[in-house]
């Protein structure tokens, strides 16, 4: 059995405990407060690093697409002035030198018009895809309108060249078409 020293201590001890236990319980519920208060603050500045996330890859986004709609946007009209210019340069290209001399004017009108046309394609990232005979063929710049065994050549090289391809920027507005050899090796 205890003592009575140590039964008046228990004493005490309950006694201090029951006076203290309202503050224990308010520090308690205080902790439990703080405690919540923290997981919100928490919870906040991660739905905020979020939304600055959001919004850095909103701005991202939107500035490359911009970028494209730049470079891009006049994809349809550029393609749609294609056959001016093939027409352009089958004209120069089918006069003789009897017309050329009888119209000279006129054929250096369409000359200078031709090369106005490559000016204005060049100024927006326009560039001319030129195969020559005996290229090899590319299928990122060139398409294969037919294939013809030739003497003399080698299986896939370039024998003809129906017209001249087209990029805009880095991409392929339109492949120049081309005749390609499949002369089987011997």
């Amino acid at each position: 059995m205890a003592e009575p020293k140590e039964e008046f201590l228990d004493d005490i001890d309950q006694a201090v405990a029951d006076e203290l236990e309202p503050e224990m319980t308010e520090i308690s519920d205080e902790a439990a407060e703080i405690d919540a208060l923290r997981a919100e603050r928490d919870a906040f500045q991660d739905k905020f690093m979020r939304a600055l996330a959001d919004a850095e890859n909103t701005r991202k986004r939107a500035a490359r697409e911009r970028r494209e709609a730049e470079d891009y946007g006049g994809s349809k009209l550029a393609r749609d002035m294609l056959p001016v210019y093939d027409n352009l340069k089958r004209a120069v290209e089918s006069v003789t030198d009897e017309q050329r001399e009888a119209s000279r004017a006129l054929i250096e009108g369409i000359e200078i018009t031709m090369r106005e046309l490559l000016s204005v394609f060049a100024k927006h990232g326009m560039k001319v895809i030129s195969p020559q005979i005996g290229d090899i063929f590319d299928p990122l710049e060139h398409e294969a309108m037919f294939e013809a065994p030739l003497p003399g050549t080698n299986a896939g090289e370039i024998i003809q060249v129906s017209t001249e391809g087209f990029m805009l920027h880095d991409r392929i507005l339109r492949p120049a078409q081309v005749g390609v050899s499949s002369m089987p090796k011997q």
